[in-house]
């Protein structure tokens, strides 16, 4: 019991207060995301608030928050055009038929990433290799900081051009002021959030001076948004009445909802495995992608656009002590109460407010430590490093961390590719020795097969794998197929110290090999404490 309080809440008041913060910052996310996939500004805000509710109670990770984000925004943008196009195009046209495809594509994420829970590969995250987890933080402050230039714009005559004159300086000085008041406040005073009263007061500022500035409010109205406010989620009931508009569409209903888990989990999975490490405690990635895939298939049913971990909004909340799962429900029931109680209030926040916050994550979220390094590491680690920061930049975070996997991967086989070694020697009876060292793999195969003169070998050879590990199917279709050709030219073959997962593979796929597989000999190194004593009982 008391450990479920402990993850309830570390601290209330921080994590209320952090809550509030993240709401507040949650708004304009929510609204812009919506915007990039062409949807309205409430079915964003209505997803931010489902997913926050159900990951902050029942997520892997207490203090991470989760919301409507970019990176599935994005994804889903060309499933709801092609919906909106089927829709007008119907004898009878459906307004929004994308947003309907999206409802019910929802449940089917939800689904995947349930799945993905359940056969716990929410582990895989551990093999993500620290260069990647550099660049992908390094990648993600720069998105973030590049969405928040679009803030310093104006449209005029349809033509988007950067703030002119006493606009600009405004923006810059308010946005300043926001950054300092984040910077120096906790230096004075940690018992108040600085991102929370930096708004507050800048907020103050603009109200009660009279200085006009882009707001909430007019960001949403010029997004050709209606306002924020709204009721409550209702369940769509309508969904189950047009699953006939899929005929032939199954096919990109289907393969954008894998796209959005598979987007979804990763975005989360590397937000938790950061958070783990900015507060030295461990998350459980499974229960993430179980909690995440029930917050989306709410999403679907209840008219939320969906989503994931919202790495911008998880570090303001654990910077600004919110590290139970109270600060998430918090964020949550308030961004709800903004939109059926507070929407006035908030359409008034100016939007250097929140641009100053998001800057201060941008500075906190980079990893500075990476220009000092990229010298002292591999030049394959800096490569990905880089690669994956661009990459992130250039298209979203899930392939770019897919990306530099990948490279990671091919980078490491290529290196244990290289290590394998025979050591030869010839015993007093001429029995030819090969000393086998280094790992046997499908990339390795090449270098193995050359280690071997069959032809000139003497009449009895022995292969001891005492140094060596088979460690996939290649490997053992090369020992099997060295077994062929010495056998062939009629000589006596002996593998000796093979791993005993490899000798069942191999008897497996050529049962003729039992005479040359040793199987009396101990590995000295392979005993254990408990056969010693039984031997000596």
């Amino acid at each position: 019991m008391r450990k479920v309080i402990h993850n309830f809440t570390l601290n209330p008041k921080n994590d209320i207060l952090s809550g509030l913060t993240v709401a507040l910052a949650l708004v304009p996310e929510a609204v812009a995301f919506s915007f990039v996939a062409g949807i309205d500004p409430l079915v964003g805000l209505y997803g931010a608030f489902m997913m926050g509710i159900v990951t902050a109670l029942f997520g892997g990770r207490p203090g991470m928050i989760s919301g409507a984000t970019g990176a599935m925004a994005v994804v889903m943008v060309h499933m709801i055009q092609q919906g909106n196009q089927v829709g007008l195009a119907l004898d009878q046209p459906i307004e929004n038929l994308g947003l309907q495809w999206l409802f019910i594509a929802l449940p089917i994420v939800g689904l995947i990433q349930i799945s993905a829970g359940v056969f716990k590969l929410g582990k895989f995250v551990r093999l993500i290799p620290h260069p990647v987890m550099m660049g992908f933080v390094n990648g993600l402050a720069i998105v973030i900081f590049l969405s928040q230039l679009g803030l310093f714009t104006e449209t005029s005559n349809g033509n988007t051009q950067w703030l002119q004159g006493n606009a600009m300086f405004i923006m810059l000085g308010l946005v300043g002021l926001t950054m300092a008041i984040m910077h120096f406040l906790p230096k004075l005073t940690d018992k108040i959030p600085a991102a929370l009263t930096a708004i507050i007061v800048v907020a103050c500022i603009t109200i009660f001076g009279g200085i006009e500035v882009g707001t909430v409010g007019s960001f949403i109205k010029d997004g050709g948004g209606s306002g924020l406010q709204g009721g409550l989620p209702t369940f769509q009931f309508q969904i189950f009445s047009l699953l006939d508009t899929l005929q032939g569409h199954w096919g990109l209903v289907i393969s954008t909802a894998f796209l959005l888990a598979s987007v979804g989990l990763i975005e989360s999975l590397m937000t938790l495995n950061l958070v783990d490490e900015i507060t030295e405690s461990r998350g459980s990635g499974n229960r993430e992608c179980i909690a995440q895939g029930g917050a989306n298939i709410l999403n679907g049913l209840f008219g939320g656009m969906g989503g994931c971990a919202m790495i911008g909004q998880s570090i303001i909340n654990v910077n600004s002590g919110g590290r139970g799962r109270l600060s998430g429900i918090v964020a949550a029931l308030a961004l709800l109460a903004f939109v059926l109680f507070g929407a006035g209030l908030i359409e008034q926040i100016p939007l250097a407010a929140l641009v100053g916050v998001m800057f201060m994550v941008v500075i906190g979220t980079f990893a500075w430590s990476s220009f000092r390094i990229l010298h002292k590491i591999p030049k394959s680690d800096a490569f990905v490093l880089i690669a994956v920061s661009a990459i992130t930049v250039w298209q979203d975070l899930a392939i770019a961390v897919i990306a530099g996997v990948i490279m990671s991967a091919l980078v490491f086989a290529w290196k244990n590719a290289t290590m394998i070694r025979a050591r030869k020697r010839i015993k007093e009876d001429g029995t030819k020795v090969y000393e086998i060292w280094g790992p046997l793999f499908f990339g390795s195969i090449q270098n193995f097969n050359a280690k071997f003169d069959t032809k000139n070998d003497p009449n009895r050879v022995e292969i001891d794998f005492i140094e060596s590990k088979v460690t996939d199917h290649s490997g053992i279709e090369a020992v099997d197929n060295l077994a062929k050709k010495y056998l062939s030219l009629g000589k006596e073959l002996r593998f000796t110290h093979l791993s005993p997962e490899c000798k069942v593979l191999l008897l497996k796929a050529n049962p003729g090999l039992e005479s040359v597989i040793e199987t009396s000999i101990d590995d000295p190194r392979y005993h254990v404490m408990t056969d010693v004593m039984d031997s000596e009982v």
